[in-house]
């Protein structure tokens, strides 16, 4: 994991509403999604006007759009396009034997801040990432967004390219990290022109990703925003 520790962008307390917020928005939606709609809107009046302005502006679709529509864009979206991908080590790797090592790290990372993460979910799926930055660790969690910003930059890209709405979640996020750097701008300019590599290998002990993070049973913690505890986390 990279060591720059970057001044943060935002103080704490509206990071974790930018990132949770986020976090919960851009998982599978149904009908507990749009039941925090309301929650997250309140919210997003405590972080600065831009920011707020792309998650109002993505729950005034997710409000207007009928769930079955919802749901079948965000499949389109994300289950069947490489560059609309949720899961940051692809972008880097692909399908290949290096992510299975990368995979690890984010699981390492989890572990040092007491959390583990069931076999059954992948811990570089963005929504995970961003509730362990929101809830459990700001400086980790943001390091490991900032070491695969290309990624994360590709999808933001991707995403206004297709007018998704799903784009101004994803603009959110960039809006809390640095400005990209220049050997950041050339990484996301390979991966534009490249593509994330193919090489097709199974990823054991890693399952496939089935992770949804308002899944946990029973209520969850609350502080500005609902705080569901990732599936099977456990100190």
């Amino acid at each position: 994991m990279s060591t720059r520790s970057p001044k943060p962008t935002l103080p704490p307390d509206q990071l974790t509403v930018v990132w949770q917020s986020v976090s919960l928005l851009l998982d599978y939606p149904d009908e507990s999604v749009v039941a925090r709609a309301e929650l997250i809107r309140a919210a997003s009046h405590t972080v600065p006007a831009a920011i707020g302005d792309s998650l109002r502006s993505f729950l005034a679709h997710l409000e207007s759009t009928p769930l079955p529509e919802l749901q079948a864009d965000y499949v389109e979206t994300f289950d069947n396009r490489r560059r609309c991908n949720l899961f940051l080590t692809y972008f880097a790797h692909g399908d290949t034997r290096k992510r299975g090592m990368a995979l690890l790290r984010f699981k390492q990372t989890y572990l040092a801040s007491g959390f583990e993460l069931d076999d059954a979910e992948l811990p570089d799926h963005l929504c995970v990432v961003l509730e362990y930055a929101a809830t459990v660790d700001q400086i980790r969690g943001r390091d490991l967004m900032l070491d695969h910003r290309a990624g994360l930059e590709l999808l933001r890209l991707s995403l206004q390219d297709l007018g998704s709405p799903w784009a101004s979640l994803v603009d959110a996020v960039t809006a809390t990290l640095p400005p990209l750097r220049g050997d950041e701008r050339d990484a996301v300019r390979r991966l534009a022109a490249e593509g994330p590599p193919e090489e097709e290998v199974g990823l054991a002990p890693f399952a496939a990703p089935q992770f949804s993070p308002g899944a946990a049973d029973g209520p969850p913690e609350t502080t500005l925003l609902p705080m569901p505890s990732f599936p099977g986390a456990r100190r």
